[in-house]
């Protein structure tokens, strides 16, 4: 008996769904909702039964492995693993639900017991509950004085939310809940236990507790190709106006309203056209217009795909090892993989652009322009060409399209003084359409997209014409030459090292040897730089020298012996003074050779 109601329940719950509102799982749920109606059978269902505890009983209820074994025997099921992932779908969609906890799980090969929802809260009946009614209910919650309805932390939270959210309208709910609560108090205890136990399941589903998933929630993708919100009523007036129209007209003729008409209009997206010719129209010109576009077959278009990725797999350092004899560049290994960071220290210790990286800019124009280090080297060519404008006005819109929304009027002012004026300091090559369209742009109201048609212009420009130039130029040959010398890391390293800093010894020998070079000049050149051996601070010490104008002096012994001091002490770094003459110091070094 009571699964025959179910049933005709059912049937009338879900025929209003389908009358209202079609969902998008509505397929799911007849497949669920067969199966649960075989479950409710008097006869080959479920056995419900009623559970004694210590000073309580459960009616109403089934224990999880009475549904893997009833699944086993109706279904073609024979893995148990199987049976329990089809339960569990059959609770996170709220057809069966658990006693004790509240969680939207379920654990066939358990000892829990369970409990079949109502059809009346089914998901068929496309439910979408309001915050309103949700109040309603926890408001109810909390009149009652019993142990297992008190609120949990979160519904709690939520109560406290809601109350906020609906301060204007909070004596209204306080009314519905209050008499709901008096009808349920009429009630019979089994039946208010069993009501009360449905009834939370349905908001432990619809309002879940934090950290589960709500299995509620549709795409809204899925909804706008069901029609759920796109439905109106007047369409469907519309057509009886047109039958009572035709009626009136042709009274001879009598026409009944067409199935397949109301269907059209049914059809989300089509409350906007108020007659099938006017469909019919457009639906004609996007044929028409699909019929003007080149058309590829899925045959060429793969061939196309695997002829572009077997170009460039050797730039792909997952199929190609990097470093390995298989790399056609012989660039450096991996980092990743290997010990070594030559593959990054390449470029900042030779100053030159690796093969890979050169060869990976014929492959396209884009790939040129996504470096960093190709930008600046195609800008330095065409500055040699004369046409470095228009790679800068390119960047300048690429940069407007990606500023803040403050910035947008400021730098399309700049672009247009700079690039598109008739004044302007580095004018682009653009034709009259184009400029037209940016005026017309500008008049109306400037945006980050204003430029964007001379932006394509001279990408194009610059793709055509340009990039083939620069291919063929000399600078690009020659970063490729220069890119294909193979050099060691330690001869660099090293040879970079003696740039910077030249042995003391070396510097001190040439001075020796030297006699024009002289070793007071070299200690001034120490004390004023603070640097024993940087080029920089010796020529400053002879031009100081040459700028200082004096006679040279008598020598006595008193002078020989200061000279001798100053020779001995060079490398201690005693400072000489600056007013000493190159002529004095050869005399004294002459004169002590004879002593």
């Amino acid at each position: 008996m009571a699964s025959s109601n179910c049933t005709n329940t059912t049937s009338c719950s879900t025929s209003f769904a389908e009358e209202k509102h079609p969902h998008p799982n509505m397929l799911i749920y007849r497949k669920m909702e067969k199966l649960i109606n075989q479950m409710l059978h008097s006869e080959d269902g479920i056995k419900i039964k009623t559970v004694k505890s210590f000073l309580s009983k459960i009616v109403s209820v089934f224990s999880g492995q009475d549904l893997i074994v009833w699944l086993i025997a109706h279904i073609d099921v024979f893995d148990e693993i199987d049976a329990n992932h089809l339960l569990h779908l059959f609770a996170s969609h709220g057809y069966i639900f658990q006693v004790d906890d509240h969680v939207i799980t379920m654990k066939g090969g358990d000892t829990s017991f369970y409990r079949f929802q109502t059809p009346y809260f089914w998901p068929s009946n496309c439910w979408e509950p309001e915050n309103m009614d949700y109040a309603v209910y926890l408001c109810k919650r909390t009149m009652q004085n019993k142990a297992h309805l008190e609120l949990e932390d979160f519904e709690a939270e939520n109560l406290a939310k809601l109350q906020k959210m609906l301060s204007r309208k909070w004596e209204f709910v306080f009314m519905q809940a209050e008499a709901q609560y008096k009808v349920d108090k009429k009630r019979d205890r089994i039946e208010r236990q069993i009501l009360d136990s449905q009834e939370r399941a349905f908001w432990d589903l619809h309002r879940p507790v934090p950290g589960c998933v709500n299995t509620t929630e549709v795409d809204i993708r899925k909804l706008s190709r069901s029609g759920r919100s796109k439905q109106s009523t007047c369409n469907t007036l519309v057509i009886q106006m047109e039958d009572s129209e035709s009626q009136l007209n042709n009274s001879n003729n009598l026409k009944t309203p067409n199935i397949r008409e109301v269907r059209f209009y049914q059809k989300p997206g089509r409350r906007r056209y108020t007659q099938i010719k006017d469909y019919l129209k457009i639906e004609i010109s996007e044929l028409q217009t699909r019929l003007s576009k080149n058309v590829l077959k899925t045959s060429k278009l793969a061939e196309s795909y695997l002829q572009y990725y077997g170009h460039r797999v050797s730039f792909d350092a997952f199929i190609v090892q990097l470093g390995s004899a298989t790399d056609p560049f012989q660039g450096q290994p991996n980092p990743w993989i290997s010990d070594t960071v030559d593959f990054w220290q390449h470029d900042k210790i030779t100053g030159d652009i690796s093969t890979r990286r050169l060869k990976l800019w014929e492959e396209s124009f884009e790939e040129l322009l996504i470096d960093p280090v190709g930008r600046e080297t195609l800008q330095k060519f065409l500055d040699k060409e004369y046409s470095g404008e228009n790679l800068r006005f390119w960047m300048e819109v690429q940069k407007l399209r990606k500023c803040s929304c403050r910035m947008v009027p400021v730098l399309v002012t700049e672009i247009y003084n700079e690039f598109i004026d008739s004044n302007a300091q580095s004018p682009v090559n653009i034709d009259c359409k184009v400029m037209e369209i940016i005026d017309e742009n500008l008049k109306n109201n400037p945006n980050r997209w204003s430029f964007d048609e001379a932006a394509d212009h001279i990408f194009c420009l610059m793709k055509n014409d340009s990039y083939q130039r620069f291919l063929r130029s000399d600078l690009y040959r020659d970063l490729l030459n220069i890119s294909g010398k193979k050099y060691s890391f330690s001869t660099l390293i090293s040879r970079k090292a003696s740039r910077k800093t030249p042995s003391k010894t070396t510097t001190n020998q040439q001075s020796l040897d030297n006699p024009q070079f002289p070793l007071n000049t070299l200690n001034t050149c120490k004390g004023l730089r603070g640097s024993s051996g940087s080029r920089s601070g010796s020529f400053v010490g002879i031009e100081r020298e040459k700028r200082t104008k004096c006679q040279p002096n008598s020598f006595d012994s008193s002078t020989l012996t200061m000279t001798k001091n100053n020779v001995n002490s060079s490398n201690r770094g005693i400072r000489r003074d600056s007013s000493s003459c190159s002529s004095s110091s050869v005399a004294a070094q002459q004169r002590s050779n004879n002593n």
